[in-house]
């Protein structure tokens, strides 16, 4: 059995799925963290959310996206991404301003669970940020989305 170093492995996977490497070459370098999970469902028939209409019965994910700027803050993004047979589709993208006001220096997020698909539909990530570089103190920050598409984004509270 031959084993690849994580080098030949990159190489090999490069190699062998150009439409995958062409894929992540159009990640922004500036994207710093992104991750997604939750679900969302729309109902039997289909609902408007923003400029996009999502169809009845589609269903997808949430994704949230740190993209680092030219002073080192961050700008947070939610998206609404449908899944469906024909693929993915961006729904809807926006700016959570919450983060843009206080212009975090964003050191993490991590989402709710690493166990799969909730239960119920929504969606819950927590962001790690500190509001000066230089200090040590790291502030937790919440975005949830409920069941019904609110999103609430808040200081956390231990």
């Amino acid at each position: 059995m031959k084993v690849l170093t994580s080098a030949a492995l990159l190489l090999a996977l490069h190699v062998s799925s150009p439409v995958m490497a062409q894929e992540i070459d159009q990640l922004p370098l500036s994207a710093t963290f992104v991750i997604s999970g939750g679900y969302w469902e729309s109902a039997p028939d289909g609902a408007a959310s923003g400029e996009t209409a999502v169809q009845a019965g589609e269903r997808g994910y949430y994704k949230l996206v740190a993209i680092r700027q030219p002073d080192r803050t961050a700008r947070i993004h939610l998206q609404m991404v449908a899944s469906g047979e024909t693929g993915l589709r961006l729904v809807e993208s926006v700016e959570l301003e919450e983060f843009t006001a206080i212009k975090p220096y964003v050191t993490g997020i991590r989402p709710e669970s690493m166990s799969g698909v909730a239960a119920t539909p929504g969606f819950f990530a927590t962001v790690y940020l500190k509001t000066a570089p230089g200090t040590d103190r790291v502030e937790e920050w919440t975005v949830l989305i409920d069941e019904l598409g609110d999103i609430r984004v808040e200081r956390a509270s231990n």
